[in-house]
């Protein structure tokens, strides 16, 4: 089975290392109204790209799927310049964010209009099967997002719609969790449209540490994402240390199969410069691209965590969720 990067299709199995949950560029709605105070400096994105790309490809990365949704700033042509200058292989996504942090007014007024679920099915399908705009790149993935505690009746539109889309062309599907809830809610509702567990990996459990609600998860057959690592005591993050007692449990457990990694980094802001204050900088120390090789992967090796299992997790896993056997 094949999967589209930003330059064209690869065949599954030669995705190799890959992070399945990461941003080059990533802004929340409304940046697109802050040009006087936080221009787009499309220059500065690429060169931050480059040297991202550039920095995760010195640790064996070959493939790097950009979790941007339409739209928080998606890029696909930089993500392709990203690409072609570096050689790393970059899947982009087709989808919206959560309500709260989302564009629900653009669709709730579409909806009075319409059918909003047969406008949303027709987009996602129109960006994986001919592509995005007048880009010519095509989405390698639908990403799906819910609310904290609660999957909201505009987000389940888009749940189904991605079902739907998903029985049509097998594209696999990531979502957003907020602080780790809704998993089990999120596969069951996939599940029950028709979605294939084996291609859908639930997003940022690593926020909740309640491991009976991951083993829940990974009892439908999904996928289960450790992907928010550097994420450290905001949005009620737990530590990296307690994510890394967690995995290393359900590795113990017989669940390595069904894991995998990420960072959920976002490498370039878009809208006005972040400033953050010293204390969310401290928390976010180890909040960039390359935590996960030079703080994690020790931390599993000096607890028995082998090379194989290792390589499951980087390598094997997101093959077989973008359709290796």
């Amino acid at each position: 089975m094949t999967v589209n990067t930003v330059l064209g299709p690869v065949s599954a199995d030669r995705l190799g290392k890959t992070l399945f949950h990461e941003h080059f560029v990533f802004g929340y709605p409304g940046f697109q109204g802050d040009t006087t105070m936080g221009e787009f400096d499309r220059g500065a994105a690429l060169r931050v790209g480059i040297n991202v790309a550039e920095k995760l490809m010195t640790h064996g990365v070959k493939t790097v799927v950009d979790a941007t949704t339409n739209e928080c700033g998606r890029n696909p042509e930089l993500l392709r310049e990203i690409s072609e200058k570096t050689g790393l292989q970059i899947i982009c996504s087709s989808g919206y964010y959560y309500e709260g942090e989302s564009a629900p007014a653009y669709f709730k007024f579409r909806a009075g209009l319409g059918d909003m679920e047969a406008e949303v099915h027709e987009m996602y399908l129109r960006e994986i099967t001919e592509g995005i705009g007048k880009t010519g790149v095509k989405a390698g993935v639908i990403k799906l997002a819910s609310s904290k505690d609660v999957i909201t009746d505009y987000e389940k539109v888009f749940f189904r719609a991605a079902a739907k889309v998903q029985r049509e062309t097998g594209v696999t599907i990531i979502t957003h969790t907020q602080e780790g809830t809704m998993g089990a809610e999120q596969a069951e509702l996939l599940i029950s449209a028709g979605a294939d567990p084996r291609r859908i990996v639930i997003g940022h459990m690593c926020g909740n540490t309640n491991v009976a609600d991951h083993v829940s998860v990974l009892k439908t057959g999904v996928f289960l994402g450790f992907d928010r690592f550097g994420i450290e005591g905001i949005v009620g993050a737990p530590l990296d240390s307690v994510r890394e007692t967690m995995l290393i449990g359900l590795l113990g457990t017989g669940y390595g199969g069904q894991l995998l990694l990420s960072q959920d980094t976002v490498n370039y802001w878009l809208g006005r410069p972040l400033i953050l204050p010293e204390i969310v900088q401290q928390m976010l120390a180890h909040w960039h691209p390359t935590n996960i090789f030079e703080n994690v992967l020790p931390v599993l090796r000096k607890a028995g965590i082998t090379e194989e299992q290792i390589d499951i997790l980087l390598i094997e896993n997101p093959g077989r969720l973008f359709g290796t056997s």
